[in-house]
């Protein structure tokens, strides 16, 4: 019961305050990435809109790219700290059934001697 508790608290501690990004009904998004460009059309009306419509896709494309490094860094940073956490807690219980069992021999040497 005790280690339920701790892994709660500790889950709910790395989800507000260590992580990147956010998870919410099952969908993971960046926090600190700002809001995902939204691709812009391209102008069929005149060659002058067309070549304006390039400029505004140019400029889309660099925006695009930092947007998916920024998402590639805080899932990434995301993923470490799961695994850090997990490891971390599997450790701990593996260290929790260690002292248990030795708690356990040692008393069944106590008690094979009576």
């Amino acid at each position: 019961m005790k280690q339920s508790i701790f892994l709660l608290t500790t889950l709910i501690l790395f989800h507000t305050s260590s992580n990147a990004g956010t998870l919410a009904n099952g969908t993971w998004s960046p926090a600190g990435c700002g809001e995902r460009p939204v691709a812009p059309a391209v102008s069929t009306t005149s060659i002058a809109d067309y070549n304006r419509s390039v400029e505004v896709v140019n400029e889309w494309q660099k925006q695009a790219q930092e947007y998916n490094s920024c998402l590639v860094n805080e899932a990434n940073a995301d993923n470490a700290l799961i695994a850090k956490t997990a490891n971390d807690q599997q450790a701990k219980f593996r260290e929790e059934i260690d002292h248990i069992s030795a708690e356990a021999d040692k008393a069944k040497a106590v008690l094979d001697k009576k």
